[in-house]
């Protein structure tokens, strides 16, 4: 299977380089070669510094030794954030709504209304209340992130099992053992199939702050390239923020595995 995967990749690039050979189509669809050269440059060629604060306050300065860390640093932090705090914050709520019926009915039509609305047109308005830093990208991130898990986690608490609750308080569980028992882990594989979802997500949030208005991040060397019309370095950033995005999809599918051993393989629950 992975030299059938190997294979496609090669086939891919093989025909992108065929493709691009025309000069007019390179400078439309760029060159797999020059991008490669791109990002080998990118990490390894030229020297960048981060500098941490507040405002005009600076707390310290961080060296890189190549170009790309500084603002790769930048757009990992920002999606990270808005990652956890997203999926923190969806976790709360949805557990919330979804075991209090009479604030479910109440939110219900807010909710659906916040989630109907394209996101993205709030990175001018999270830009005036919390500056260019990265907060404001995080918060149009984390609005992405939220409402991904928070329907996950909603849908998985009130898919339990009714007969299983009525053993658990036959057997005396009582409100917080019924939660970290039944509720908690018929919602986990809810969550963890949003998770994947919810990291890519999380980039796009950043990636589009970034656009809107910033300094750093990666974001801003694809817009600072797009306005040159360079191509490949586009793509190489692309090609850059797809790799972190698989990396951290990777360590969520190596966190599910860890958490959900109780579950039964297919085969296992064949079997039985």
């Amino acid at each position: 299977m992975r030299v059938w995967q190997a294979l496609v990749l090669v086939v891919v690039l093989l025909g992108w380089h065929l493709a691009t050979r025309n000069p007019q189509a390179a400078f439309f669809f760029g060159e797999p070669l020059k991008v490669a050269v791109r990002i080998w440059q990118w990490f390894t060629v030229g020297a960048g510094t981060l500098e941490v604060g507040t405002g005009e306050t600076t707390w310290f300065t961080i060296n890189f030794p190549a170009e790309i860390y500084p603002h790769l640093l930048v757009t990992l932090t920002e999606t990270l954030l808005a990652f956890v705090i997203g999926t923190a914050l969806a976790l709360v709520v949805g557990l919330w709504l979804a075991l209090s019926p009479l604030a479910s009915a109440i939110l219900d039509p807010y909710i659906k209304a916040a989630n109907s609305m394209p996101r993205v047109i709030l990175a001018p308005i999270f830009a005036m209340w919390f500056g260019l830093g990265i907060w404001s990208k995080v918060a149009l991130a984390v609005t992405l992130v939220f409402f991904i898990v928070f329907f996950n986690v909603y849908q998985g608490v009130k898919e339990v099992s009714p007969v299983v609750l009525a053993n658990a308080r036959m057997l005396g569980a009582n409100a917080r053992q019924l939660l970290r028992s039944v509720y908690l882990p018929s919602a986990t594989s809810w969550v963890f199939s949003s998770l994947h979802t919810s990291v890519g997500l999380a980039f796009v949030g950043a990636i589009v702050g970034e656009y809107l208005g910033s300094a750093r991040g990666v974001g801003y060397l694809i817009l600072q390239a797009e306005g040159t019309f360079d191509i490949n370095t586009v793509f190489a950033g692309i090609v850059v923020l797809t790799l972190f995005a698989l990396v951290l999809d990777g360590l969520v599918g190596l966190a599910e595995k860890r958490l959900m051993k109780w579950q039964p393989k297919s085969g296992e629950t064949e079997k039985l």
